[in-house]
């Protein structure tokens, strides 16, 4: 959520800022008006209830001194003046929501520095570890989904029959290596990252924390029974964990991680190729996750990234880094920069990893603080995301990559450790 005093100073600058997004910002208008009306009629509010109280104080000593007739007539007036007073706290409380209804809807403020551009054709490439098609042989130019169904690894037929189009489900080996790229982004980020294992199921409040609510409700699987909501990615339960707390500076920067299930219903998805991994409703991600002070931002922000990097760098796969045009930014994000990684069966190249530094905007929406030592007051901590491994298209470029002429496929050393003696997937006999 923006801070309504940015709103409120300089509403042509917000408008600018959300106009780098291709975002209308008439409702921007729209909150001004509403905070006007809301500060009058909380000031008119406000001076009757001082009024009220002095009232009371002037009945009070009409009674003392047996003056019982102007102390009736002045508590007539009390009371009438209650009544109004009512009335503008009620008129207070609709402002409030409709302000906090509009402040919900509006994004981010990108970053300065995030490229201009209203799709991902505006996005920048920072670095590419180098793609050469010709680098790949024809037994690796086989999709992901054909050779899943011929080791017998990945199974979507039956998935789609439990449960419809869009689900997949790994089998023998294919259930090994997922298991195996959980336990790899876990482990190699337990040195300065919590482990927490989330609820997948959360409130409405949670949803909003993150900013997934209201503006992204319809990718979302809303379990209307209990009023609960499947996690989109745990950014959204990480997000709110801390919901209404305070930290200590030395706190910060807090580093977690959480390995989840997560559920999009790809509303958006008609049209576009749905085969094998490419797009999933439900899918294995570890999540890299932190609050900090304002000016740890940037510093923690490379940190995810280059972790996030990293394990893909160590994997083996070809792979690159983008600076994200605003219009391409999630509505939370300020900056964020993806990793995508070069799958040669599908010929495409697939977002592993979103990371991205959401300044105070989360943390407004879910009321988390920090104090410094000697300094008064409370400010909004700094939240930033990152997907250490989005598990099934790193499983998808992995399974093309190494594809063997054999049509076996070795297994990158990296993931040697969590494999159990697995270092090849074998054709069945």
């Amino acid at each position: 959520m923006l801070d309504i005093k940015l709103i409120r100073s300089d509403p042509e600058a917000v408008k600018s800022a959300l106009a780098r997004r291709g975002e209308p910002t008439s409702s921007i208008d729209e909150i001004v008006e509403i905070d006007a009306q809301l500060r009058a009629v909380s000031t008119e509010r406000d001076e009757i209830r001082a009024e009220i109280r002095q009232t009371s104080k002037q009945v009070g000593a009409l009674h003392g001194h047996g003056k019982a007739d102007k102390a009736k007539a002045l508590a007539d007036h009390s009371r009438s003046l209650g009544s109004s007073e009512k009335a503008l706290d009620k008129r207070c409380e609709q402002l409030a929501a409709e302000l906090r209804d509009l402040l919900l809807n509006v994004s981010n403020i990108p970053s300065p520095d995030a490229p201009d551009g209203l799709t991902e054709e505006g996005n920048v490439e920072v670095r590419n570890s180098g793609l050469d098609r010709g680098t790949f042989g024809g037994h690796q130019k086989v999709p992901h989904w054909e050779i899943g169904e011929q080791l017998q690894i990945l199974d979507v037929d039956r998935a789609v029959r439990l449960s419809g189009s869009m689900f997949v489900m790994y089998r023998g080996d294919g259930a090994r290596l997922l298991r195996a790229l959980i336990a790899y982004g876990l482990e190699r980020n337990r040195d300065a990252f919590e482990e927490v294992r989330p609820p997948t199921l959360v409130k409405s409040d949670t949803m909003i924390g993150s900013g997934h609510l209201p503006k992204f409700a319809d990718d979302a699987y809303h379990i209307e029974r209990d009023d609960l909501w499947a996690i989109p990615t745990s950014e959204v339960s990480l997000t709110s964990m801390f919901s209404g707390e305070v930290f200590n500076e030395d706190e910060l920067p807090m580093r977690l991680m959480a390995h989840t299930s997560c559920y999009r219903r790809e509303a958006g998805a008609a049209g576009r190729d749905t085969r094998g991994l490419l797009r999933v409703h439900e899918f294995d991600k570890v999540e890299m996750y932190a609050f900090c002070a304002p000016e740890q931002g940037h510093d923690v922000h490379m940190e995810i990234l280059d972790r996030a990097e990293s394990a893909i760098r160590d994997l083996g796969l070809v792979h690159r880094v983008l600076d994200l045009a605003c219009g391409d930014i999630s509505g939370a994000g300020t900056r964020t920069f993806d990793i995508e990684v070069f799958a040669p069966g599908a010929d495409r190249w697939l977002e592993v990893s979103s990371v991205s530094w959401c300044t105070d905007y989360q943390a407004r929406r879910a009321n988390i603080r920090y104090r410094s030592e000697g300094t008064k007051g409370t400010r909004f901590v700094h939240s930033l995301n990152g997907s250490a491994l989005a598990v099934p298209r790193v499983w998808a470029a992995i399974v093309e990559t190494y594809r063997q002429p054999d049509g076996s496929i070795e297994m990158p050393e990296a993931l040697h450790p969590h494999l159990g003696g697995l270092t090849k997937i074998e054709p069945p006999s």
